[in-house]
């Protein structure tokens, strides 16, 4: 089924819920198909990229709407503000130009991996998720959205149509940093993204996430309470403290232990702050 409109993609959807097995939801299909290799696809599918109205980024009064099928390569090409900039830089990571044009910023979050390059960044600047059914809508924020590895909240029925990003308060700056075997198409062992409101060289909110570390990213509350009240500047690295780390609970794996994880995560952190600072001169 490739529907043209989202009511008639709701509708699939809900006569596929009554009736038999909910229908697989298409977005890029990056991760659908490798998962599927050697073995017939013998899915029903539900392919939304034949829907106009769920791709593209477009700015409201309150923020920006990521239409669920938007890919990495369109929100690279967009003419977005810096607190986008760890957002952008997750983009470019994400696997390679060609995975970049199909790969879909809600496929990433409904995809749930616990190494998803999308949710630090999208933690950091707030985001909130579009869910939408036949019945109508619903918003709730991204870290409900997520509930563990390879798992949303999304009831039979629903779909994700778009991800929400709120505007900041003050002027706002972002990074995001990635550790992996190497520096592109790599799973990552520990991501770190930060996001920075600043008024008068001074820090007025601070949002700090850590991917690849949980099972789901998390932010770090007690670093950004830390932080806010701050000046701008290279010595914003001395108030991490390994403490602030206490909510995370990696594991060992192939590509790295529990202990690498968490140290990293640290280190990762110090280092974002420090090269923001040293991005807008402080």
């Amino acid at each position: 089924m490739r529907p043209t409109s989202l009511a008639e993609a709701l509708d699939h959807l809900s006569a596929a819920n009554q009736n038999v097995a909910a229908p697989v939801i298409l977005a890029g299909g990056t991760d659908f198909y490798p998962v599927r290799v050697g073995r017939a696809v013998d899915d029903d599918i539900l392919d939304l990229t034949g829907i106009p109205d769920l791709r593209g980024i477009s700015e409201t009064a309150d923020g920006w709407r990521i239409g669920a099928t938007t890919t990495w390569s369109d929100l690279v090409a967009a003419d977005l503000p810096p607190l986008f900039d760890a957002l952008r830089t997750a983009a470019r990571a994400i696997g390679g130009v060609q995975i970049q044009n199909a790969a879909t910023v809600a496929g990433n979050l409904c995809n749930a991996s616990p190494a998803a390059d999308s949710v630090p960044p999208l933690l950091a600047m707030r985001a909130r998720v579009e869910i939408s059914a036949a019945s109508g809508k619903r918003e709730l924020g991204l870290c409900d959205f997520i509930t563990g590895n390879r798992r949303t909240v999304l009831k039979p029925g629903e779909l994700v149509s778009a991800i929400l990003v709120p505007k900041p308060k003050k002027d706002a700056h972002s990074i995001f940093l990635k550790l992996g075997a190497r520096e592109y198409l790599v799973i990552s062992i520990a991501m770190v993204a930060v996001v920075v409101e600043v008024e008068n060289n001074v820090i007025s909110a601070a949002s700090v996430a850590v991917g690849a570390c949980s099972a789901v990213a998390q932010r770090l509350p007690y670093l950004e309470a830390e932080l806010i009240g701050r000046r701008f500047n290279v010595a914003l690295a001395n108030r991490v403290e390994r403490s602030h780390f206490d909510g995370l609970s990696p594991i060992d794996d192939i590509r790295a232990s529990a202990g690498y994880r968490r140290e990293a995560a640290e280190i990762l952190v110090r280092r974002a702050l420090t090269t923001l600072t040293k991005q807008k001169g402080n």
